[in-house]
This record gives structure tokens, sequence and C-alpha cells, in this order.
């Protein structure tokens, strides 16, 4: 199967009102900056690597790469990194300093969420031959979640140093992994690798998620817990509506963007975007525009870096620390209120209903 030809860039990234594209090409540049030698993308320079985060800066960095071929370069290095630090037995440790692992322990979202890479990459770019390149890691990634299956079909949340699976599961780790199933599921579809089973599991957490979240370990004090099964894909319709309605005022703090947890006057600009994500996956396009436009406070106009949080009680910025995956949620975040590239349907959860980009 030869790849398809890249789709045109004719539209700059930006969000009008809000941030423009200088701005948003600013971020990306501070992902590409902070990239190691070897590919990994660490939370900022310097410091720790885990696959979901840097999975999430490779996908800004594939948005920005449409008109910045140096992004689009640091994106393919980010993705072929997995490989090379794949686990024998599947998945990836949970933590690496300069490309060394520093635990055995391997999460579940950790290893699901290259299929969302991946599938994003592919609707982004077009090229079906670095999807190809990229299956393998994709394929072992999910097997290794499904391996971690309990009675109910929940994903245990991680599997331990000891080999052993986790005792509890999550909800915002179920919904991720519903994410990146289907997203599996539909990369193998257009590469002619049919993976009816990854849809059938998907079906069955979506089930859990919708009508049995007692089955979830409670981490309702988490905004995510809140946002993630809209962002996911498993809640839709009226019923994210009702979700998104039920905890608004406990978690969203006007001028300032989403609080992490719903009892410390925290607010940061990752849960922030990522509500952004779900509001867009509902079609609450000015909603979520006002939640970006707020959370600009946290952008470092030098570099175009983003402050992981603000503690408004104390009025500072906190952690100290300009995060990779902050910068990147808040690309993900533009691409997917403006539909700017194919790649947001991944996000909008449209790619069975807009044309193939393959």
């Amino acid at each position: 199967m030869s790849a398809a030809p890249a789709p045109a860039a004719s539209t700059p990234l930006h969000l009008p009102g809000v941030l423009r594209a200088e701005q948003l090409h600013r971020s990306a540049d501070y992902l590409a900056r902070a990239q190691e030698p070897e590919g990994a993308i660490p939370w900022f320079p310097g410091g720790h690597t885990d696959v979901w985060d840097h999975v999430e800066c490779a996908m800004a960095l594939t948005v920005t790469g449409l008109l910045h071929p140096e992004h689009a370069e640091a994106a393919r290095r980010a993705y072929l990194w997995l490989d090379t630090r794949r686990h024998p037995d599947g998945g990836w440790p949970a933590k690496f300093r300069q490309g060394v692992p520093v635990t055995r322990l391997r999460e579940a979202n950790h290893a699901a969420y290259p299929a969302v890479g991946v599938f994003h990459h592919l609707l982004t770019t077009g090229d079906t031959a670095f999807a190809e390149r990229m299956w393998p890691v994709v394929e072992s990634g999910l097997e290794f979640v499904l391996g971690l299956r309990g009675e109910h079909g929940e994903i245990l949340w991680a599997r331990s140093e000891d080999g052993s699976p986790g005792d509890h599961s999550l909800l915002t780790v179920c919904a991720s992994v519903h994410h990146a199933l289907r997203c599996g599921t539909a990369l193998g579809a257009r590469l002619g690798r049919e993976r009816p089973e990854w849809r059938a599991a998907a079906d069955r957490l979506s089930v859990l998620i919708n009508e049995h979240e007692d089955l979830f370990s409670d981490r309702s004090r988490f905004s995510m817990d809140w946002f993630y099964p809209i962002l996911g894909g498993a809640v839709r319709g009226e019923a994210a509506k009702e979700r998104i309605a039920e905890r608004w005022d406990t978690f969203v703090v006007p001028g300032l963007g989403v609080r992490c947890v719903s009892d410390q006057p925290w607010v940061t600009a990752a849960e922030s975007s990522e509500l952004v994500l779900a509001l867009a996956a509902m079609g609450e396009v000015d909603e979520g525009i006002r939640i970006l436009r707020d959370v600009q406070h946290l952008r470092d106009a030098d570099d175009g870096a983003y402050w992981t949080g603000y503690q408004f009680a104390e009025q500072v910025r906190w952690p100290v620390e300009r995060s990779t995956w902050t910068s990147a949620a808040v690309v993900l975040a533009v691409d997917a209120l403006t539909g700017t590239t194919p790649g947001s349907r991944v996000f909008l959860h449209g790619w069975d209903r807009a044309p193939d980009a393959v």
C-alpha cells in the first residue's frame, strides 16, 4: 500500500482573538527544543519522560509540522523513539530519564496512547508508509493493555514491577484506553489489518463507563474523571451535556481556567485544554474558546511555553515548571476548536462520519 500525499497545509493554525499562528508556532518550538537527541520529549528540558505525555507532544508537533518541516521531523523522531524503548513483554516503563527506564512499572494508558498518536499522524499527514512502520508499536501496546482486563472488561491501571496486574481500575485510564482502542481499530482498518477484538473491547468499556461508573476507584475529586469519558468518546450526546453541566461550577473557575482537583485552589492549563477537547467533541465551540482564552494567563510571552498551573489563593504559579505536555494540549485544543487539520477528527470522534483522509 503506497503512502497518500500529505494534505495541503493552506491554513495556519490559529484561534482568532485568542492565539495567533506565530504564537502557536513558538509553543511548538518549545517542544522541539526540549526533545532529547534520541527522540524523547521530556516534561521539561532535562526532566523525565513518560510515554503518554511524550505522545501528546508528538501530536502537537505533527499539527504544526504541516507548515513547519522541522516540527514534522521532530514528531517522526518522537514516534520512532517509542519503538526503541518498548518492554519485551509489552508496554513501556512508566518513567525514563535521558532515555533510561527508572522503574519497571508499566501503565495501561501509556501503552495504549501510541494508537491515538499514530492514527492522528496518519489522518494529519496521509503518510501510510509511516503508519505501517509504526503498526507493531501500536499493536504491541494495545495487546499489552488487553492483557490487563479485569473480570468485567475493565482495564486494570498498570502492571507492577514484579509483573503482577494492578488491583483496581481508574475511570480516566479506561476512558483513554477506550479512545485508543477505537483509534487502533480505525488505523488497522486503513492498513488492511482488521482487529474486531479491539472494537469489542472498546464497546465493553463504553458500557462500563456509561452504566457502571461505580466499578472504578473513586477519583471524583479530579477533573479528569469528570470530562475524560467525553474526551475519550465513550460518553456522547445528551449524556455528555448532562455530565458537563453537573460539575461545571465545581471545576471551572471563571477567568482562570479549570481546577485539577475540586478541593484545591489550583487551575492548570492542561486540564483546561483537555476540557476544551471534550467541549469541542460536544460541539460546544464557543464555551471551549472561552475556557482557552481564560487560561492564557499561564502563557510565557517570552517563548510561548505554558506554566503548568496557578494556585489562585496564594496567587503563585505552581509547580514552578513549564511542562511540554501543557503546551501540547493547548495546540491540540486549538486544532479541535477550529478543525484546521484532518487530525482534529481524532478528538472530535469524526473519522467514522467524515470522508477518508487516506
